[in-house]
Parts: C-alpha cells; structure tokens; sequence
C-alpha cells in the first residue's frame, strides 16, 4: 500500500478507534457503500478500491475514474468487518473528495477551451505530500499535470533569474549544462526577454502575470519575427475561468493554472453502512 495513505490511516487510527471498538460487535460482517451528494467528476475510486481490498474488505461494485457523477450516485459498494471499515471511513473519503474536486475543477476549464488548440496543465501548487494524488486528478480531468517534481525538466523562475545578469544568461547558463534529454522553460514579464529567449532556444517560453493585451503584442511579435513556432508559449499567473478565454483565444500553446490544485473544492461524499 502507499507510504502516503500508510501515514494517513496511522494518523488518523492513532492508538485505535476507540468508539468502534466500544460500539461495534468484533468480526460483524455489514454491507456499506460511498454516495455522492454532489456533482462533478470522479477521480481516486480505484485508489479507495485498492485500499479497501488491502484491508480486506470486498469491493462488490465501483464507477470508473472520469465517470460524471450526480448527486445520490453510488460510486462503490463494500462488504466487510464493520470496524475495519469504519477505520478507513475517513481517509477514503477525504482522499476520494479531494481528488474528485480537482478533477471536476480541471475538466471545466478544459471544457471552457474546448474549441480552441490550447493545453490546460496545472502547477505545482499542490497538497503538501498527496501532489501525485492531485496529478492524477488533473489527467483524469482532461488536463496536463506539468511537472510532478524538479526533476521532471529545466523550470527557470524569477528566482533563479535573480541570482543571473538576466533571463537570457539563465537560459544560456541551463542550456550549457543540461543534457539534450532535458526540456528548458523559462518565465519573462518583458516582451524583450520573451524575444530573446525564443530566439536563443528556450523549448518553452512563460509568460508570467502578463494580461491579455501584453501577451497579444508578445504573439504579434515573434509571429513579425517569423519565431513564434521556435518555442512553445504558455501563461500563467492569477488565470480564471473568467477570463480563461482571453488568453486561449490569442493562440497561446499553455494555459496553467495553480487553482486546480491549491483552490479547488472537495466535492461532498458520505460512506452509509446500510442496517443490519
């Protein structure tokens, strides 16, 4: 089982769940099952499946990860000792919302640009210690993860930049000791630094907190300078589903967004143990 979902359960278990204990007949078999009260997309169902049947308990029936679900759904249906699981009530369900919120958030901007030739990828701005658990979500909404860790590729952020002469001398400076193998981004707030870095090689070029009209004169410009298929264009920096379409519609390459991960809402699920 995941190390992650291992220290969950600890977690919450602590030194045992004493109202089970004190309740509940050792070794009474019930019938359970997890229904939405919500509606969106699920995500995380075969990670709660995977976790119950590690603890024994008998999976009879589950949705699909990517199912659009309603309210009142039956997203999956259990058997099995009734204090086991009441043990991994809560972790399952706050796994299985979590993960069900950012897929549903992910899979309405995606929907919002559906008409246009644009990748909506989300950040690293996840939860601390379950970001893979909300990558996952992301692609079951139908948009990119972009980078699980800083291992995944070059990122030079405005940090890195301070500790440079300027953009185009990190970009150099990464080029010079990155192997081949190696995509380079770079985030720019300037038109003249999104034109040097495109023509110096950067496979990426961000756009960082730029609005719509400053990214438009920045496409404008390297479509005159015959460079704008040199690198790919992505924005990104306080983008809603407001005004997600502003951008999409200039022919930007990237839309990423934090909020899919750091904003979005659980949608609401309840675990029912059905009467003896």
């Amino acid at each position: 089982m995941d190390k992650i979902i291992e220290y969950m359960l600890s977690e919450d278990e602590g030194f045992g769940d004493v109202t089970s204990n004190a309740v509940v007949e050792e070794g009474k078999i019930v019938k359970a099952y997890i229904k939405s009260k919500d509606e969106g997309i699920l995500a995380g169902i075969d990670v709660i499946r995977d976790l119950f049947e590690e603890y024994g308990v008998n999976v009879l029936f589950w949705l699909k990860d990517g199912t659009k679900i309603s309210n009142n759904d039956v997203l999956i249906s259990l058997k099995g000792d009734a204090r086991t699981i009441l043990l991994l009530e809560r972790t399952a369900l706050n796994l299985l919302m979590r993960m069900s919120g950012v897929a549903t958030a992910a899979c309405h901007y995606v929907d919002i640009v559906k008409d246009f030739d644009v990748r909506v990828a989300g950040t690293r701005k996840t939860s601390p210690a379950i970001g893979k658990f909300d990558k996952y979500a992301l692609k079951v909404g139908g948009a990119d993860p972009h980078r699980f860790g800083l291992d995944d590729m070059i990122l030079i952020k405005d940090n890195h930049i301070a500790t440079c002469k300027s953009p185009l001398d990190a970009l150099l400076k990464a080029k010079e000791n990155t192997s081949f193998s190696k995509k380079i981004e770079i985030e720019v707030e300037t038109l003249e630094d999104a034109i040097d870095c495109v023509k110096n090689g950067a496979d990426i070029v961000m756009l960082d907190n730029m609005g719509p009209d400053e990214v438009k004169e920045v496409i404008e410009e390297l479509e005159a300078l015959n460079i704008r298929k040199n690198s790919l264009i992505e924005v990104s920096g306080g983008i809603t589903h407001e005004t997600i379409l502003d951008y999409a519609s200039l022919g930007v390459d990237i839309i990423s967004i934090g909020a899919l991960t750091h904003s979005s809402r659980s949608l609401n699920f309840s675990l029912k143990i059905e009467e003896s």
